[in-house]
């Protein structure tokens, strides 16, 4: 049987949406709210990824997380990606468009990584231009997903949150905040995670991340390869006494574990959701 949702909706916990569980999920139809996918795996068309995705469609709501619109980068905008992304937002009618605030081009050549920008009103100036191209390409608002970060620019003039805050007055667009990037960064940088979320417009976040991070000897390092650990719940749980009961995703790139593991996570946040609905 075929559930219609309607495209904007999505609510409780979801789990990032991974070839290993394909199959799981359509002979067992798990209790999961949502999934979110990568959206750059499923651009090109036909082939077995959209097979799979269409047939999960038709039981969960989804929702597009990308990596490929290097929001931060100098070079125009890749507008053979964005139609190609639009193409694949009119034939799932996601609830949420995301990505993240970073540049990942040079020249075209594209890096392996996500890379943080320096946070100063120029910077932000071009950022604002860009989500706003990339907003009315698309004929919807964006998420944007604040990053976890390793190092800081000498340049910056202003905290991350002050310079999301001010792309948020520039474009409209709304927030994918992740938490435990939240964490990562405040660990490696030295700021208060508090001021973080204190800073950030309530009204404008629409999706949490949670994910696992690797302690490394001097600084912490975000794989998505672990659960999440117990300073994120924490954090996780105060976020949501700001913010109220945001859709929430688990997400578990490296060491993908099985689906009951997923699961397990997704229904710990859950919980933590009921509590503030």
């Amino acid at each position: 049987m075929t559930t219609h949702f309607p495209p904007s909706y999505i609510s409780g916990a979801g789990i990032g949406l991974r070839s290993q569980h394909y199959q799981y999920i359509l002979k067992h139809h798990p209790p999961v709210h949502w999934f979110e996918i990568l959206s750059d795996n499923y651009l090109n068309p036909g082939g077995q990824p959209l097979n799979y995705l269409e047939r999960i469609r038709q039981n969960y709501q989804i929702t597009l997380h990308g990596v490929g619109m290097s929001l931060g980068a100098t070079e125009p905008l890749d507008l053979d990606y964005l139609a190609r992304l639009k193409h694949l937002a009119a034939f799932i009618e996601p609830a949420h468009i995301s990505d993240h605030l970073a540049w990942i081009s040079v020249g075209g050549n594209y890096l392996n990584d996500l890379v943080p920008l320096p946070y100063t009103e120029t910077v932000m100036e071009h950022v604002a231009k860009r989500i706003t191209q990339a907003q009315e390409f698309l004929g919807q608002r964006l998420l944007i997903e604040n990053p976890s970060s390793y190092i800081a620019f000498k340049e910056s003039t202003m905290p991350e949150w002050d310079f999301i805050k001010g792309l948020i007055d520039k474009t409209d667009c709304n927030l994918l905040l992740d938490v435990n990037n939240i964490y990562v960064s405040a660990t490696n940088h030295g700021f208060d995670p508090l001021d973080y979320l204190n800073a950030i417009p309530a009204d404008r976040v629409k999706e949490i991340h949670l994910a696992g991070y690797e302690e490394r000897k001097e600084y912490l390092f975000d794989t998505h390869g672990y659960q999440v650990h117990p300073p994120v719940w924490q954090l996780y749980q105060t976020a949501l006494e700001r913010f109220g009961a945001v859709p929430t995703l688990i997400e578990w790139d490296t060491d993908i574990p099985t689906f009951d593991k997923l699961m397990t996570e997704a229904d710990k946040a859950d919980a933590l959701i009921k509590k503030v609905a």
